[in-house]
């Protein structure tokens, strides 16, 4: 899986709508080093000079800097942190956003491209990235060069030797030391990154299949690879740390030197009679002082490089191509009443040159009528589901919906009119009722009633304590089977589309409670467009047609009564 080129750009090309923001915090953040520095520079001008026993009102302006610096400084503080933190908040909200955008049009065909727990991980850490990019990588980096470039110019007006040999001190410190760190820490981020996306891998395999895990006696196994894991990513945090630290500890021993250095040509100066004694004082301090603000580099330039493996792992997301492409000018598709479909000669291959998934499948749904497709697994089911609602391309044949050919409709329009219940639907952690207006915000009770009505799931919902607000638990874990693909079946029903499509509707039911749902189905959905997939051959006669599919192609079409 291949990212673009300079991932970190993009990143902030993503960022960049926020930029007066992010500006402003920049300001403030270089400001309240400059004011630090500043309050150190003119409190040792003020403190040598009153040394000399001055007249009062020689100094007072410098009183009034030095009150003015101590109350600026920390009202630009508060300004870095609070503007810093809405900026790049409010920028990591918007940029979260794309992401989960750019994920909509890969669902669910291109998903599988990406790990569930290494997409949570991506999803979560390395969007949170972004804003350390910011907060912890370019905010540092600006305030430190306002300092350095201050210093040095003011150092190189009292005193041009010592000016300069600040100046590349500074640069080494600045600029080497970084760079040190990024170099050293490249490989590392981009290891640390795949380490911990496995970690979440292992722990989404040990949290979902841990029954499966204990029963085949497999668990520890899977423990122990967890712990190896967690250890590696343990390892490199050592290794991380201590390649900062000693980074951190060659800034200390440049700034000694430049200290020493810099007092050493101030005070040589001020021998000769070339410097006088406020100004050496005002050199020996600014050397010390300067360094501080360049102090955070060494870990904003490690957390560059992690920067920039999350980005990488982001623009694979944000540049994948989707599988289905979108017409430039997308068709109108009828938004109500019962839509007939016609499937010609459909052929659809899962990846290029494979073979074919449906080979020349031709079916017809006619407007309010109920059809049953019969096929055991592998035989193209739901496959052709996809197709129906844009998930997956197909290579050749045509879908026309309302007279419309699919593939120039666009994919959410499509959806608006084929949808219903897919094989690997979802029960959302929540209770009936938010399930339910998923499929339509804006219904009434009255309507939650009457789809809870018809998939015969009203009376149950009734006669709990909590009623329609019954918590269902993680993907409807504390519902029953029945009582699950009811729901399922109530939300699809509730969103009333133009054709209705329900994809294995009876999947792990026991064959008597298969049965009467799937009886229930059709009853529901009497003189509606719809499609019902399933492997089950029995409770179907009130069906309109029932249509067997093997190996991808069609079998002949039967009446409800043969078998």
């Amino acid at each position: 899986m291949t990212s673009p080129p300079y991932p970190t750009l993009q990143l902030l090309r993503y960022l960049a709508p926020h930029w007066r923001r992010l500006l402003v915090a920049a300001l403030a953040a270089g400001g309240s080093e400059l004011a630090a520095v500043a309050l150190m520079g003119v409190a040792a001008w003020l403190i040598t000079r009153a040394a000399e026993q001055p007249p009062p009102a020689s100094v007072a302006l410098a009183v009034v800097v030095v009150r003015a610096l101590a109350l600026g400084r920390g009202v630009l503080r508060y300004a870095d942190r609070l503007l810093g933190h809405d900026g790049v908040l409010r920028a990591v909200a918007d940029f979260r956003a794309r992401v989960y955008e750019a994920l909509v049009p890969l669902a669910p065909a291109g998903i599988p491209a990406f790990r569930s727990g290494d997409l949570l991980t991506r999803l979560v850490d390395d969007v949170d990235a972004a804003q350390d990019l910011v907060l912890r990588v370019l905010v540092p980096v600006a305030a430190a060069g306002a300092v350095a470039a201050a210093t040095t110019g003011t150092a190189v007006v009292l005193l041009p030797g010592a000016g300069l040999l600040l100046g590349g001190t500074l640069a080494l410190a600045g600029l080497l030391v970084p760079v040190l760190v990024l170099v050293s820490s490249r490989t590392a981020g981009r290891t640390e990154k795949e380490a911990r996306a496995q970690l979440a891998v292992l722990a989404v395999d040990l949290t979902r299949g841990a029954a499966d895990l204990a029963a085949y006696g497999a668990l520890g196994r899977a423990e122990e690879r967890a712990r190896r894991a967690s250890a590696r990513i343990a390892a490199l945090e050592r290794r991380k740390a201590l390649a900062t630290t000693l980074a951190a500890a060659l800034v200390h021993l440049l700034q000694a030197g430049a200290t020493v250095g810099v007092t050493w040509l101030a005070l040589r100066a001020h021998a000769a009679g070339e410097l006088a004694a406020v100004r050496l004082t005002v050199l020996a301090v600014l050397a010390l002082v300067s360094f501080e603000a360049l102090a955070p580099l060494p870990a904003a330039a490690r957390r560059l490089g992690e920067v920039r493996s999350s980005a990488r792992r982001l623009m694979q997301i944000l540049h994948a191509p989707p599988p289905v492409v979108e017409p430039a000018a997308p068709a109108v598709l009828p938004g109500s009443g019962p839509l007939g479909v016609e499937i010609a000669d459909l052929r659809v291959r899962h990846r290029p040159g494979g073979p074919p998934a449906l080979d020349g499948v031709s079916l017809r749904l006619p407007p309010g009528e109920r059809v049953v497709l019969l096929g055991e697994s592998g035989s193209g089911k739901s496959t052709l589901i996809a197709a129906l609602m844009r998930f997956v391309p197909y290579a050749s044949g045509s879908i026309r919906v309302a007279g419309r050919e699919l593939r120039e409709c666009a994919g959410a329009d499509v959806r608006r009119a084929i949808t219903g219940v897919t094989q690997d639907a979802h029960v959302f952690r929540g209770t009936i009722r938010a399930n339910l207006l998923l499929a339509r915000p804006d219904a009434t009770q009255a309507d939650l009633r009457e789809a809870a009505r018809r998939a015969r799931l009203l009376d149950w919902v009734e006669s709990l304590p909590r009623g329609w607000e019954t918590g269902v638990g993680g993907d409807g874990a504390e519902l029953s089977g029945g009582q699950r693909q009811r729901l399922l079946l109530a939300r699809a029903l509730l969103a009333d589309p133009p054709v209705l499509v329900l994809d294995e509707p009876t999947e792990g039911l026991d064959p008597e409670t298969a049965a009467a749902v799937l009886a229930d189905i059709l009853d529901a959905t009497r003189g509606r467009t719809t499609l019902l997939v399933t492997h089950d051959r029995e409770g179907l006669a009130a069906a309109d047609a029932i249509v067997t599919l093997e190996r991808g192609r069609v079998v002949a079409p039967r009446g409800p009564g043969q078998q």
